[in-house]
C-alpha cells in the first residue's frame, strides 16, 4: 500500500478505517487496568499525554503474558479472510492470518508502507507490470502442522473470488486475474485449468497473471484473500466456525454474535515472521456490547480496545474532552474516509436527479456533522465523497454546507414532479449511534422541506449483504438512503474511489459497496484512466468521477472523517497505523 513503482499504474498505500487529528496535554488515570499491574521489567508506566500514540509507539514493551480483550458493539461481516471488507477485520485479522504481503506495524504514515508477510520479499514483475512473482518463506505451517504452500494460497485467492459463496470482499482480484472463461469458481468448475491467472511452478512460488499491467499489485497482494487456506479443510461458507490459523494465534471458541477467543498456535515460529511479537497468552473478543457501555468499560480500564476502531461515541465524548486525565488518554487521528448517505436512484422518486438534489439541499449539513461529534470529533463538512488527502481532489461547491437551504430544496422538488414532497425509507446500521444521530438529523431537517423518512436499523454484521448492499432487497423494500463510510483500500484514486463508483462492481447476490452509483460515464472515465500513465491525468480524472458524482447527486456527503480514541490502560505498543487509522492491533501487548 504505501509502495511507490515505477511501472504504471504505481499506487501508494493507506486503509480501510475511521479516525483523526490535533493537540496536546498530560496527566494519567487512576483506575484499574484491564489486565493490570505494572510492566513485567519493572519500568513505569508511560506518562500519558494527548495524541502520545499518535506518531509514536505509546509504552513499547516485549514482555508475553495476558490477555488482551477486545469488545464490539455489533459482529463484523466474516472472520473468514476470503470474504471480509471492514476495515477493523482487515486489522485484526493479521494475528491469526499471513498474506503475502503486509503492513508495516509502525505509527503514522510508516504505517502504510508495505512489508512482506508470507512472502520473503515484495513482488518482482515482469512482462511490464503484467506478471508477478512471489517465492513463500520456508518453515511455513498452519495450525495443525501442515505445510504452507503457495497451493494453498492459489486456493484462496480463486476462493474469495466466488461472489456468490462469498458476498463480501473486493473484487480487485476477479477484474484483473486473466482467468479463463470457462472458470467460474473452486466449487462449480473445480478442474478447469487456471494457470492462465495463477501459476504455482512448485510448493514456494506463486506467479499471478494480469489483463493489463498494474504497477501497484503489491496492494493486491496485502489483500486478506492472499491468506492461505488448505483446500481439504474449507467447508466454503462454514469456514468462518474454524478458520485455519497461519499466524501466532489461532480460534479457541467461536460463538456467533457473542465472543471469539483465540490462543497461542503452537506451529506458528517466530523465525518465519520478522513482523509479529505475539505478546498476549490469548484474546477475548466480546460481541453485540451496546456502544455506550463498551466505552465506559475502555474509560474504567474494563476493557483494552473497542475493536470498529471509529472512536467513542457522542454520549462518552464530552467526558472525555472536558476531562484533563481522560483527555491526555486520547489520540485524535485523520483518515481518509469519507461518511455518507447513498441516495438509490433504483427506488423512485429518486430515480429523478432533480428529486436527488432536494435531498442534499434539504439537509441539515452542520446536523450531520454533530451526529459524529462535531468538527473536532467527527470531521469536515465533506462538499464530495474524495477525501482531500487524495490526489486530484478539489473542493466542490455546488451544495450548501450550512443547515440547509429550503427554497432550493423546494425548486428541486418542483422540477422532479414533487412540490408537495415524498416518503421513502432510510436504513441505517441499528449498532452504531453515529448513524443512527444521522438518520434522525436527516429525518428532521428534510420533513421540513416535505420529505418524510421512515427509519430502519438493520445490524452491522449483514449490512452490505443481506439488506442495504442487496439490490433485490433495496428495491422490494423502498430503501432510498442509506448511511455508510467508505476508506480507503489504499492511498490513491483507484484504492478509495473504484470499488465505490464503478457500476461494474455491483452484485446482484448482493455484498456490494457501490450502493448507488451507476452511471455509464463514470465507467467510462475509469476504463480511461487505465490508459493514463502519467499519476497527474489519472489524479485529475478520478477528481472528475468525484465531480459527476455530485452533479447527479448520487450521495450525500456527511463528513471527512476524525474520531477520538482513547488508549486502553494495560496495554503496551498502542499506537494509530495509517494503515488503518486507529490503534494497530497487531502487536499490543498487555502489562
Amino acid at each position: 500500500m504505501n509502495k511507490r513503482s515505477a511501472l504504471a499504474f504505481a499506487a501508494t498505500g493507506a486503509a480501510l478505517s475511521l479516525g483523526l487529528a490535533a493537540c496536546g496535554g498530560t496527566s494519567s488515570s487512576p483506575t484499574t487496568p484491564a489486565g493490570g499491574g505494572a510492566s513485567g521489567s519493572g519500568a513505569p508506566a508511560a506518562a500519558d499525554a494527548f495524541n502520545a500514540g499518535l506518531e509514536k509507539v505509546f509504552n513499547p514493551s516485549d514482555k508475553k503474558g495476558g490477555i488482551l480483550k477486545m469488545a464490539i458493539s455489533e459482529d463484523w461481516d466474516s472472520v473468514d479472510p476470503g470474504d471480509t471488507y471492514y476495515g477493523l477485520s482487515w486489522n485484526l485479522i493479521r494475528i491469526y492470518g499471513r498474506s503475502l504481503v503486509t503492513y508495516t506495524p509502525a505509527p503514522g504514515a510508516e504505517g502504510r508502507k508495505l512489508a512482506p508477510d508470507l512472502a520473503e520479499s515484495l513482488g518482482e514483475a515482469s512482462d511490464g507490470g503484467k506478471t508477478w512473482t512471489y517465492k513463500l518463506r520456508t518453515g511455513l505451517k498452519f495450525e495443525d502442522g501442515t505445510p504452507i504452500t503457495s497451493k494453498d494460497v492459489k486456493y484462496a485467492v480463486l476462493r474469495s473470488m466466488d461472489k456468490e459463496t462469498f458476498v463480501n470482499g473486493p473484487t480487485y482480484f476477479n477484474d484483473w486475474l486473466d482467468l479463463p472463461k470457462d472458470f467460474k469458481s473452486v466449487y462449480k468448475t473445480p478442474d478447469v485449468n487456471t494457470d492462465s491467472a495463477i501459476e504455482t511452478p512448485d510448493d514456494q512460488t506463486i506467479v499471478f497473471h494480469l489483463k493489463k499491467a498494474y504497477g501497484g499489485f503489491d496492494n493486491f497482494a496485502a489483500l486478506p484473500g492472499t491468506i492461505p487456506i488448505p483446500k481439504d479443510k474449507d467447508t466454503g461458507v462454514k469456514y468462518r466456525e474454524h478458520v485455519i490459523a497461519s499466524g501466532p494465534y489461532k480460534f479457541d471458541k467461536v460463538e456467533a454474535g457473542k465472543r471469539y477467543t483465540l490462543v497461542r498456535n503452537e506451529n506458528w515460529d517466530p523465525a518465519t515472521d520478522p513482523i509479529r511479537k505475539a505478546l498476549p497468552d490469548g484474546y477475548e473478543i466480546s460481541l453485540g456490547v451496546n456502544a455506550d457501555d463498551l466505552d465506559n468499560r475502555i474509560l474504567s480500564g474494563d476493557l483494552h480496545i473497542d475493536l470498529a476502531g471509529t472512536g467513542v461515541q457522542p454520549a462518552a465524548l464530552g467526558r472525555v474532552l472536558s476531562d484533563p486525565a481522560l483527555k491526555a488518554r486520547s489520540d485524535n487521528p485523520t483518515a481518509t474516509r469519507t461518511w455518507y448517505t447513498s441516495i438509490i436512484g433504483d427506488v423512485p422518486p429518486l430515480d429523478n436527479v432533480d428529486c436527488r438534489k432536494a435531498i442534499i439541499y434539504g439537509a441539515d449539513r452542520v446536523g450531520l456533522q454533530n451526529a459524529y461529534g462535531g468538527e473536532f470529533a467527527g470531521g469536515d463538512i465533506a462538499t464530495g465523497l474524495m477525501p482531500p488527502t487524495l490526489g486530484g481532489w478539489k473542493k466542490l461547491d455546488l451544495y450548501p454546507t450550512g443547515t440547509g437551504d429550503a427554497a432550493k430544496a423546494k425548486e428541486a422538488l418542483t422540477a422532479c414532479g414533487k412540490p408537495d414532497g415524498f416518503e421513502t425509507i432510510m436504513a441505517y446500521r441499528a449498532d452504531r449511534p453515529k448513524e443512527k444521530a444521522t438518520a434522525e438529523s436527516l429525518q428532521q431537517s428534510l420533513a421540513k422541506v416535505g420529505i418524510k423518512l421512515t427509519l430502519k436499523g438493520y445490524p452491522t454484521g449483514d449490512y452490505f449483504s443481506l439488506y442495504a448492499g442487496k439490490p433485490d432487497f433495496v428495491k422490494k423494500n423502498g430503501i432510498g438512503l442509506a448511511t455508510n463510510g467508505w476508506g480507503a483500500d489504499w492511498n490513491d484514486g483507484f484504492g478509495f474511489m473504484s470499488q465505490i463508483v464503478d457500476s461494474r462492481t455491483i452484485r446482484e447476490s448482493g455484498g456490494n459497496y457501490n450502493l448507488s452509483i451507476k452511471d455509464k460515464e463514470i465507467d467510462a472515465k475509469i476504463d480511461e484512466i487505465f490508459t493514463k500513465t502519467e499519476v497527474a491525468e489519472r489524479d485529475a480524472l478520478w477528481g472528475e468521477i468525484d465531480q459527476r458524482v455530485m452533479e447527479q447527486a448520487y450521495v450525500l456527503p456527511g463528513v471527512w472523517s476524525k474520531s477520538v480514541l482513547v488508549r486502553p490502560q494495560g496495554a503496551t505498543n498502542v499506537f494509530v497505523t495509517g494503515a488503518f487509522d486507529m490503534y494497530d492491533y497487531l502487536n499490543l501487548g498487555v502489562q
